[in-house]
């Protein structure tokens, strides 16, 4: 395998942890919950923004290749839609917002709507082709994720 379809597998597979061998997914969701306080949250909204951005681009083309290189589609050891989909779950916290229990809430919500699949999270699997369709359905988690999130802060419980 060439050096770049090897970065290419280590960024999808968030260096180690989709090779879990038990919920490679929730593995790739903790560790972007535990990345988030050093390299996400101290962002500004649009510092944040425009690095979900870069994700989600940069895992759609990158999870698109993998399922080539790997043979299969949405291969479980993918897991860079899992760091999208926790760090959108994430945005309603900023840089001096964010606590411990204001993880683990994104954390375990993205986790929910992630396992459970609610329409349209499941459905939009297939909407897009390849990687895309993989980033997807974590985006609409993340989404629905964040929005429960927002009603947290609301309430002061976050």
């Amino acid at each position: 395998m060439s050096f770049w379809n090897t970065c290419i597998l280590a960024y999808c597979r968030l260096g180690i942890a989709g090779l879990s061998p038990r919920a490679p997914g929730t593995a790739g969701s903790a560790l972007a919950a535990l990345l988030a306080p050093l390299i996400f949250l101290p962002l500004p909204l649009w510092g944040r923004l425009l690095f979900l951005a870069v994700i989600v681009v940069t895992g759609g083309l990158a999870a698109t290749r993998a399922e080539i290189l790997l043979g299969r589609t949405d291969p479980g050891e993918v897991v860079i839609d899992e760091l999208a989909g926790v760090w959108i779950a994430l945005l309603p916290l900023g840089a001096d917002q964010w606590s411990w229990p204001g993880l683990v809430w994104a954390f375990a919500l993205f986790r929910l709507f992630d396992i459970w699949k609610p329409w349209p999270v499941h459905a939009s699997e297939t909407w897009l082709p390849a990687g895309w369709g993989i980033m997807l359905d974590d985006i609409l988690a993340g989404l629905m994720a964040m929005c429960c999130m927002l009603v947290l802060r609301a309430l002061g419980w976050v």
